[in-house]
């Protein structure tokens, strides 16, 4: 048996899940409310706020489709109920940001300034502190919409390994190389 998908999803209070028509959960909390298609051949049992995934055999594709579906669900609990954030750091000379709203004004060191429209299930802020980088900060409940997003963000300029200037996660450990060697 798979060791996530075997695992109960504990369903706290506050929030209900339930099981719809095509095998469609919804999951809805106080942060908001979200929808997952689950593949016909997993089985998925709802009762005494326990949430339990079963497969029909043990064959490979059962096997990765059991572990996969409960982690969704799981993450569709936890979202709606704390919700996911994440924080991107803006390092290097000149390098701003700020929004108005949902959208944000990112200058990353090309002759323009990057729009960049965050969708609006997510939430986003900006912080520029005097002697700190340039941060913006990303939160809402659906993980992969969040991590898709500030995945975008951070390919606007990604981090490069000589001097770390770029837009990198808070954290991110950036690998860096040696320059050229100096000359003779």
């Amino acid at each position: 048996m798979s060791r996530i998908g075997k695992k109960p999803v504990e369903i706290p209070k506050g929030v209900t899940v339930t099981l719809g028509k095509d095998n469609v959960i919804s999951v809805k909390g106080p942060k908001g409310e979200l929808k997952q298609a689950i593949d016909r051949d997993i089985t998925i049992d709802v009762k005494d706020n326990v949430v339990s995934l079963n497969r029909p055999t043990d064959q490979i594709r059962h096997r990765a489709l059991h572990g996969l579906y409960r982690a969704l669900v799981s993450n569709m609990v936890k979202g709606v109920t704390d919700g996911f954030k994440k924080e991107l750091e803006l390092v290097g000379v000149g390098y701003k940001a700020s929004n108005q709203g949902q959208l944000l004004d990112l200058s990353l060191g090309y002759s323009h300034n990057i729009i960049f429209e965050i969708p609006k299930e997510l939430k986003v802020a900006t912080a520029t502190e005097k002697g700190d980088n340039p941060r913006v900060f990303l939160e809402g409940s659906d993980v992969q919409l969040l991590g898709q997003v500030a995945a975008k963000i951070r390919s606007l300029r990604k981090p490069e390994p000589y001097k770390g200037k770029g837009v990198k996660y808070k954290g991110e450990f950036i690998r860096r190389k040696a320059g050229k060697a100096a000359g003779k």
